[in-house]
């Protein structure tokens, strides 16, 4: 099992953790992890893009001219797709660009994404964070305290008011509960900042 250091709110060591190896000790698989960041990009997108057809423009209702005998080619409306104005052909309209993976194939995303996490070293726990009231300076300090100098993900058991507060005023540091950890945030920050009692939580889901 992976063992990592202990630290306190101050950048103290105060002990060792042992990690799950279900969890924080697989190889990664670089393509499940792609797949799922895919995943949650193609999710966010709102696919509300749209443009007219010859049928939804305005005019055209009248035939420009007879069929035959003008020496032109023959038309049946100003609102075709070869005229100026006319409707666009095959153009975007709404529609959802989510997809779904398989549960399994999910889960080892973001045991894969964990594991990548420690592999690098890249990974933080903390014997417990709390904070009286929302601090932003507070919050800068502890982060100091760890020497965090690039983007951190914080994540703790629950979801912290005094916490998140704290953290959503510094550039490149996003707060979340253990239950809402997902890939693509594992991924796109640099560090992982987690509690202890967040990771129990975590293991327990994905073990």
């Amino acid at each position: 099992m992976p063992k990592v250091t202990l630290f306190n709110v101050s950048g103290s060591e105060v002990g060792e953790l042992e990690l799950n190896d279900a969890v924080f000790g697989v190889e990664p698989n670089v393509h499940v992890m792609n797949q799922a960041v895919l995943l949650q990009r193609a999710s966010l997108r709102r696919g509300t893009h749209k443009v007219k057809g010859r049928s939804e423009v305005r005019g055209g209702g009248r035939k420009p001219w007879k069929q035959k005998g003008t020496g032109r080619a023959r038309q049946g409306s100003i609102r075709s797709p070869q005229w100026k104005g006319g409707g666009t052909v095959f153009g975007p309209t709404p529609r959802s660009y989510s997809f779904k993976l398989p549960k399994k194939v999910r889960r080892l995303a973001i045991k894969s994404a964990l594991s990548s996490k420690v592999i690098a070293n890249n990974l933080i726990v903390l014997d417990q964070l709390a904070l009286n009231t929302p601090k932003t300076k507070e919050f800068a300090a502890i982060l100091n305290n760890l020497k965090v100098e690039r983007k951190a993900l914080i994540v703790a058991p629950g979801y912290d008011d005094n916490v998140a507060l704290s953290a959503r005023n510094i550039p490149g540091v996003k707060f979340v509960a253990a239950d809402g950890i997902n890939v693509l945030d594992v991924l796109l920050y640099d560090k992982l900042i987690i509690t202890k009692e967040a990771v129990q939580k975590v293991e327990e889901v994905l073990a």
